[in-house]
């Protein structure tokens, strides 16, 4: 990766990731298990959602392909990361060559992003239902959701090499300890040396950020007119019939939320307690465990 995007290697060949080194070492195993089964859990949780998609005809609308598609960007998003942070806690060895570490910051942005793309897709996905019903086939026709969630795979990419490239064509000149458990934005800027950190740190700041404000506005203002559109149903029994979505130490624990805690709750929250997603699932795998005898 590091060779393919040119990226300068400075006077620095690895980095040390600090992660976890600085917790009591009898909690690095409670960490270990907990972190594993919230991995595995993510995991299955996912692959359960696509499995079930795939095999119940009735789940292959525009919704449920999105919702697959995040759960693809999700497994890749925690398998770029939580794999290494789970080997580091039972390794007393946490150094990561240069190039692996722009290789994982890649990834994990490129999916991330990524991630809040197909959010803001579905955001509008649920828009075009409630308020444009009579134009929904139009605009979700089967092209356009692939052309939404390829171009979603694409921003995401785009802004993993944007934020890779800035940030290790940065000097690195020692010392090479990244304060967290994998190659983040932040610690890395603070090994970097040069007159040109700041404008760096600055630029690829303001871009993360201006992506992330405006996917958070439009699925503010996709969700705004959704309410918008079911308040002016006039009865009670009609505004239920619009179908919306079911939906250091401290930067250590701070990274956590986002990288392992996030993914393990997010099929939970937008799929675990979708009715209609539930009821696919007992008709696919409970009625192959306990098939009704002739």
């Amino acid at each position: 990766m590091a060779a393919t995007l040119g990226l300068n290697h400075s006077s620095v060949s690895e980095f040390i990731l600090v992660g976890f080194s600085t917790f009591p070492p009898h909690l690095l195993p409670v960490f270990f298990l907990l972190f594993l089964l919230m991995y595995l859990f993510t995991l299955l949780g996912n692959l359960l959602i696509m499995a079930t998609v795939w095999s119940e005809r009735s789940l292959h609308t525009p919704m449920y392909l999105f919702l697959c598609a995040l759960s693809i960007s999700e497994i890749l998003y925690t398998l770029a990361i939580t794999p290494r942070l789970l080997a580091d806690l039972l390794s007393t060895l946490h150094t990561i060559p240069f190039a692996a570490c722009a290789s994982q910051m890649f990834f994990s942005f490129t999916f991330g992003f990524t991630h809040s793309f197909l959010l803001t897709v579905m955001g509008y996905d649920r828009y075009v239902a409630i308020c444009h019903p009579l134009h929904y086939n139009v605009l979700m026709s089967p092209h356009g959701c692939t052309c939404l969630v390829a171009w979603s795979w694409v921003g995401g990419s785009v802004m993993g090499l944007v934020v890779t490239m800035a940030i290790f064509h940065l000097t690195f000149c020692g010392p090479n300890e990244v304060h967290h458990f994998f190659c983040h934005v932040p610690p890395l800027v603070k090994l970097a040396c040069g007159t040109n950190v700041p404008i760096v740190a600055l630029g690829v700041g303001l871009v993360c950020i201006t992506a992330l404000l405006g996917c958070f506005l439009l699925i503010l203002l996709s969700y705004a007119f959704i309410v918008a559109a079911i308040l002016k149903i006039p009865s009670a029994e009609g505004r239920h019939k619009p179908k919306a979505p079911q939906s250091l130490e401290g930067d250590t624990l701070m990274g956590i939320t986002y990288t392992i805690l996030t993914p393990f709750l997010s099929p939970i929250i937008f799929s675990l307690r979708n009715k209609e997603l539930q009821t696919a699932m007992k008709k696919t795998f409970l009625s192959k465990l306990y098939p009704q005898s002739p």
